[in-house]
């Protein structure tokens, strides 16, 4: 007795694959025939998959900028705060303020006991400069010109291990300048060129509004570059400062400076850790019943912070573009519908010719996902485009990562099944017998 079975189904997958063939030959005949109607399903498809492969790029890009300034910081850095990034809530007390706000500051003190912890290799106590009469940032002069929204910062000497910056010109002010508070300045490439256009920079006095209101005249000691990234452009205007200069001269208040502490090689995160914690508690005079008043923030839960925040509001993007691929995959079942209907008879001489309901159903659901398929492809390079004139013209490093454009298409392709198994189980159930009484 002879075995049938391999050719049985050698048989089947023959069908399977004209089917397929037929039903991709089909959708793009039927894209043809009806432009507008298959135009607007496609364009439903490929809005909601643009909006999901453009801010997945956004997340990504956005994403590789934190973590590079993570990296340049130290992966084993952590911060010493007021209070936690990460559990921040406003709480109406009757005072209006949130519950750490009576936490007092990271001082000068502390942070040169810190800094001679055996397991601290350095400890740098940095505190952001806002001009009060300003919108934001320093407000800086040179002779008639004025530059406000200048990023500023006071720090100690240690503070180029922190921020991505290269020396052009001039040099850094030395750690015995921060003690004696001198009157110096470290400014930035396109900040001096802006000042002083093409003239030299290092020796001249400018003129610096901070925290104290009153405009303090500082020797420009240095000029840098700022490494190009999300937070810093490569063309921003950055002045640090002296951290006693900024207390002392500037009158700037220490209510929101950091400790940004870095381990010894030889040490690890949490003994340094522990280290800190234990001299600050002592310093300030709490209890073994008493909570800390102030916060160790790792580098690590910033990025948990990041991703927490990005992740919330990457299901909120999925959600409305979600909109956009239920009125594609509503637009595919009203299309599939019509095209049922209007080749009724060939689905029922397809059926007297030997055609099995899946078959049927099989081109059918093949031509949707066709319909799907060309939206997913549309709105992939569409995301794909504005991901990349993104880049090119902001500091954002939008990238569309490989996982998203296979998300994109698997998205495509199921709504095509999904929209698509209706009008296919319809033309699949066709009594053939009917459909080729069909006019």
């Amino acid at each position: 007795m002879t075995d049938r079975g391999p050719e049985r189904s050698g048989r089947g997958r023959r069908r399977v694959w004209f089917a397929g063939k037929e039903g991709i030959r089909i959708a793009l005949d039927s894209l043809r025939a009806s432009r507008l109607r298959t135009g607007l399903t496609i364009l439903g498809v490929a809005v909601g998959v643009g909006v999901v492969v453009f801010m997945a790029a956004l997340v990504t890009g956005i994403r590789g900028s934190v973590q590079e300034e993570i990296e340049a910081a130290g992966p084993s850095t952590f911060f010493v705060t007021r209070f936690d990034l990460s559990d921040v809530q406003l709480v109406q007390d009757g005072s209006g303020r949130p519950p750490w706000w009576n936490r007092p500051p990271v001082s000068v003190d502390e942070a040169r006991r810190v800094n001679q912890l055996p397991a601290v290799r350095s400890a740098v106590l940095n505190i952001e400069l806002q001009d009060p009469g300003a919108e934001g940032g320093l407000t800086v002069e040179f002779g008639g010109t004025r530059i406000t929204g200048v990023a500023g910062a006071a720090a100690g000497a240690e503070w180029p291990e922190y921020r991505r910056v290269t020396f052009r010109e001039g040099r850094n002010f030395a750690q015995a300048e921060v003690e004696a508070a001198s009157s110096v300045v470290v400014l930035s490439r396109q900040l001096a060129t802006d000042l002083f256009g093409e003239e030299e920079a290092i020796g001249r006095r400018v003129r610096v509004t901070a925290g104290g209101g009153e405009r303090v005249p500082l020797r420009v000691l240095g000029v840098v570059e700022v490494a190009e990234n999300l937070f810093e452009d490569g063309t921003a205007h950055l002045a640090m400062v002296p951290l006693h200069t900024a207390l002392r001269r500037l009158g700037v208040p220490n209510e929101w400076g950091q400790l940004i502490v870095v381990p010894r090689d030889e040490a690890s995160q949490e003994v340094a850790e522990d280290q800190v914690i234990g001299l600050l508690r002592s310093m300030r005079g709490l209890g073994p019943d008493q909570e800390s008043d102030f916060t160790i923030l790792r580098s690590t839960q910033l990025m948990e912070l990041f991703d927490e925040f990005t992740g919330v509001f990457f299901v909120v993007l999925l959600a409305l573009s979600s909109v956009a691929l239920l009125v594609g995959g509503v637009g595919v079942v009203g299309i599939m519908l019509i095209a049922v209907t209007e080749r009724t008879r060939e689905i029922g001489i397809r059926k007297v010719a030997g055609a099995s309901r899946s078959e049927i159903m099989w081109q059918f659901l093949v031509e949707a996902s066709v319909l799907t398929l060309l939206g997913g492809a549309i709105g992939l390079a569409g995301g794909a485009g504005l991901a990349h004139a993104t880049a090119i013209l902001t500091p954002i490093p939008a990238a569309v990562p490989l996982w998203a454009a296979l998300a994109a298409l698997v998205m495509a392709a199921a709504t095509g099944l999904l929209f698509g198994l209706l009008p296919a189980l319809r033309a699949a159930r066709m009594d053939p017998v009917s459909a080729l009484g069909y006019e």
